[in-house]
């Protein structure tokens, strides 16, 4: 279990009608990020991870500052020591699974590097993959590969940005295992609250640009009660 704070952030980015201001720290090895479409949900894990610099704020993760626009700071998004995972995979066409695994692991010895990438396949039951190009494999295959090779450099944070809206319940459940089972923190944005609710990780939940409440799922999701159970209820009929 992650002791202490992990991330802290307060930042605002504006751009036209959407203006997103965000202030939270993140304590727990596994939050949700939940909110409507539209909410900033992906912005903010975009701002997090420095592909999107904010207007005005200040980021840091595990004490090491990362964003200060009063100092106009800004570590690259490749020094953050933080992994990013969307919901398409974004893997290299012409490299294996095996050498897309390997690609942020250079300054590694070759031993080293092999039981690494070696690693994180068995993590996430990749091994069979390890020869196959992105285009022969499935979708979740793909997936799985993606979250292998962000997970690889030891990264402080792992962001998923619905990684998994295309796999089913039993598939979602063993890869957020694995995941778990690596140690390394993670914030997940998801729009399915059944998730969220039957892990009962901490949450966030954001509408409109604004954090409107933080805390353990079943309390923070305790609202939306009616829309989790017919989620479940949901993933019920379809495992029947």
């Amino acid at each position: 279990m992650v002791e202490g704070t992990i991330l802290r952030a307060d930042v605002r980015y504006g751009r036209g009608a959407f203006v997103l201001e965000a202030r939270f720290e993140l304590r727990s090895d596994w939050t949700v990020l939940f909110g409507p479409s539209g909410a900033g949900k992906t912005t903010l894990l975009r701002i997090v991870s420095g592909l999107i610099a904010p207007d005005r704020g200040r980021i840091s993760l595990e004490q090491r500052v990362l964003v200060d626009t009063d100092t106009r700071l800004s570590v690259a998004p490749g020094r953050r020591g933080i992994g990013f995972v969307t919901q398409q995979a974004a893997l290299f066409p012409h490299l294996t699974a095996q050498a897309n695994v390997a690609f942020g692991l250079q300054s590694l010895t070759d031993d080293r590097l092999e039981a690494r990438v070696g690693e994180m396949l068995q993590l996430f039951d990749a091994e069979s993959l390890a020869d196959r190009k992105p285009d022969r494999l499935s979708g979740g295959e793909k997936q799985r590969v993606a979250l292998a090779r962000a997970l690889a450099p030891q990264p402080a944070l792992l962001l998923l940005d619905e990684p998994f809206a295309a796999l089913d319940a039993a598939a979602r459940s063993a890869i957020a295992e694995s995941l778990r089972a690596s140690g390394v923190p993670v914030l997940y944005v998801s729009h399915d609250l059944a998730d969220a609710w039957q892990m009962n990780v901490d949450a966030i939940v954001l509408e409109a640009g604004r954090i409107e409440a933080q805390g353990p799922a079943r309390d923070v999701l305790a609202p939306y009660r009616e829309r989790v159970l017919e989620q479940l209820g949901m993933e019920r009929s379809v495992r029947a």
